[in-house]
C-alpha cells in the first residue's frame, strides 16, 4: 500500500513539474513571439528607430516650419521675402554643421500681385461680391473690365464653343475636381489644364478675360491660385481663380439670369531677377563622388505662408540630414539637401541645378523630392525600372510598424524632374504623404503654418530619413 502512494505521488510531481516547465516554456515562446512581431526584425531596424525617436523627441522640423512661415512668409520668387529665406536656410543649414552649405545662383522670373483685387457678379440691381486672386503670371486689367458671363464646365467644352458666343465675354470654367478619385493628386491633375491653358483658350475665341473655379475639393471661401501658360502668338487676356463657394453661387446665377461679371486686378510682371538655390550635404565616406539629393522647392505663392506647399517638404529634408548629423550617421554615398527656389512659376531652380551639376560633371545616383505636404507619411513612390521597384517593396518590412504601406511606382516631382535630361540612369523617389486634406490649402490663403500638424510633420521628416539611411545602404 505505501509503494503504491509513494509511485502515485511522484507520477503527480512529474505531471505537476512537466506542466510548469511548459508554462514557462509556451511564456518564453511567446515573449520571443511578441518582440519579434512589435518590432520587424531586420539588422535596420534599431537604426530606423532611433532615427523615429530623435525626429519625435528632439526633432526640429516644428520649430523650423514656424521660423519659416512667421518669420518670413510668402515667399514668391523675386519677391524681398524669397531673399530673406534664402538667407534663413543657409544659416539655418549652417547651424546644424553640415559638412558643405552653399548658395548656388540662377536667375528667376518676378511677378507681383499688386494691391488691387477686387470681383463681383450683378444680377439685375443686386451685387455680389467674390473672393478672387489672379493667377500666376496673368496681365492686369488695366482698370475695370466688365461683361456678360459664359460659363463652361471644361476646357474640351471651351474648345467646342463657337467664337461669336465668346467674343467680348468673360469666360467662366466651372470644372470641379472629381469626388471619386480616392488618389487627390489624379482629381488635380485632370483639372489643371483649366488653369494652365484657360486663358489661352479663351483669347483663341476672342473672350476678354477668364475666370476660373477653383482646384480645390473642398467648398470654402478661399480662392486657389497658380500659375497660367500665355502664348506669344494669342493675345493675353486676365486671369483669376474664385473660391469654390463663391463658384457654386454664380453658377446658379447664371442658369436663370443674364450674369454681368466685374474685376480689377493691377498684377504685373517685371524683369528677370537673380536669387539662389541652397544647398547643404553631408559626404559620403565610401563614395563621396556619388550623390544622392533630396530636397524641395523654398519658394511659394504669395498667399498664405506656403506651409504646406512647399515649406513642409524643404524642412522634411533639412530635417532628415540633421538627423544623421546628429546621430553620427556616415552616409556612405554624399547626401545633399537642396532647396530650390522657383518651383511654382517657372522651375528656374531645377533646371538650373541639373544643368549645372552636368557641367560640373558630377555622378548623381539618385534623387528624393518632398512635395505634397506635411500630412501624415503614407510611403514613396519611384520612376525606377522593375528590379528597383523590387527593391522598394523589400525594404516595406523595414516601415511594416511605422504605418507607410505605398511602396510603387510614381514620378519624381518638378524640382528633380530636370536630372532625368542630364542623368538618364538616375532613380527618382517621391515621398509620398496622406493625400486628402492637401487641397483645401493648396496655393490659398490657408496654407498657414497652423494648418500643418506637428506630430504629422516629425513622422514625415523621419520616414524620409529612414528611407535615405536605406537608400544609402543599397
Amino acid at each position: 500500500m505505501e509503494t503504491k502512494l509513494t509511485f502515485t505521488f511522484l507520477i503527480y510531481f512529474f505531471v505537476k513539474i512537466n506542466s510548469c516547465f511548459k508554462k514557462i516554456f509556451f511564456v518564453i515562446i511567446s515573449f520571443l513571439v511578441f518582440l519579434f512581431y512589435s518590432e520587424a526584425q531586420t539588422p535596420d531596424s534599431s537604426v530606423i528607430r532611433s532615427i523615429y525617436n530623435e525626429a519625435l523627441l528632439n526633432g526640429k522640423s516644428y520649430e523650423d516650419l514656424r521660423e519659416l512661415c512667421k518669420n518670413i512668409g510668402a515667399r514668391l520668387s523675386g519677391s524681398a521675402q524669397a531673399e530673406m529665406a534664402v538667407k534663413w536656410s543657409e544659416q539655418k543649414m549652417l547651424s546644424y554643421g553640415f559638412d558643405k552649405v552653399s548658395l548656388q545662383p540662377i536667375i528667376v522670373p518676378h511677378w507681383e500681385r499688386g494691391n488691387t483685387e477686387v470681383g463681383w457678379f450683378q444680377i439685375k440691381d443686386k451685387i455680389n461680391k467674390v473672393n478672387l486672386l489672379a493667377l500666376g503670371g496673368s496681365i492686369g486689367t488695366n482698370g475695370l473690365i466688365s461683361g456678360e458671363l459664359i460659363e463652361v464646365n471644361s476646357l474640351e467644352e471651351l474648345k467646342k464653343k463657337n467664337s461669336k458666343d465668346i467674343k467680348n465675354k468673360i469666360v467662366f470654367i466651372n470644372q470641379k475636381m472629381d469626388d471619386t478619385f480616392i488618389q487627390t493628386f489624379k482629381a488635380y491633375g485632370s483639372c489643371y489644364p483649366i488653369r494652365g491653358n484657360g486663358a489661352v483658350e479663351a483669347s483663341r475665341l476672342g473672350a476678354k478675360a477668364v475666370i476660373i473655379r477653383s482646384l480645390s475639393l473642398s467648398k470654402n471661401e478661399h480662392p486657389h491660385t497658380g500659375s497660367l501658360n500665355y502664348n506669344d502668338s494669342i493675345q493675353k487676356i486676365p486671369a483669376a481663380a474664385i473660391s469654390t463657394q463663391d463658384a457654386e453661387q454664380l453658377s446658379t446665377a447664371i442658369k436663370n439670369n443674364q450674369v454681368t461679371f466685374s474685376f480689377e486686378m493691377d498684377c504685373r510682371l517685371y524683369p528677370e531677377s537673380p536669387s539662389f538655390n541652397v544647398i547643404g550635404e553631408l559626404k559620403g565616406i565610401e563614395h563621396p563622388d556619388e550623390i544622392i539629393t533630396i530636397g524641395g522647392h523654398l519658394d511659394s505663392w504669395d498667399t498664405g505662408e506656403g506651409a504646406h506647399d512647399d515649406g513642409a517638404g524643404v524642412i522634411h529634408c533639412l530635417e532628415a540630414l540633421r538627423i544623421f548629423k546628429s546621430l553620427k550617421l556616415k552616409p556612405k554615398h554624399t547626401i545633399r539637401v537642396v532647396f530650390f527656389m522657383n518651383e511654382e512659376n517657372g522651375n528656374a531652380g531645377g533646371k538650373s541645378y541639373a544643368k549645372i551639376s552636368s557641367e560640373k560633371k558630377e555622378k548623381h545616383i539618385a534623387a528624393l523630392e518632398s512635395d505634397r505636404g506635411g500630412f501624415a507619411p503614407r510611403g514613396f513612390v519611384s520612376d525606377g525600372n522593375e528590379n528597383e521597384l523590387k527593391w522598394m517593396q523589400s525594404i516595406a518590412i523595414n516601415f511594416k510598424n511605422y504605418d507607410l504601406h505605398v511602396f510603387d511606382k510614381g514620378g519624381g516631382g518638378v524640382d528633380i524632374g530636370p536630372l532625368k535630361n542630364y542623368f538618364p540612369e538616375i532613380i527618382l523617389f517621391s515621398f509620398v504623404p496622406d493625400s486628402q486634406r492637401y487641397f483645401d490649402f493648396h496655393h490659398a490663403p490657408s496654407d498657414v503654418f497652423e494648418n500643418v500638424n506637428k506630430r504629422e510633420l516629425e513622422l514625415g521628416a523621419a520616414a524620409i530619413a529612414s528611407f535615405i539611411y536605406l537608400l544609402d545602404k543599397k
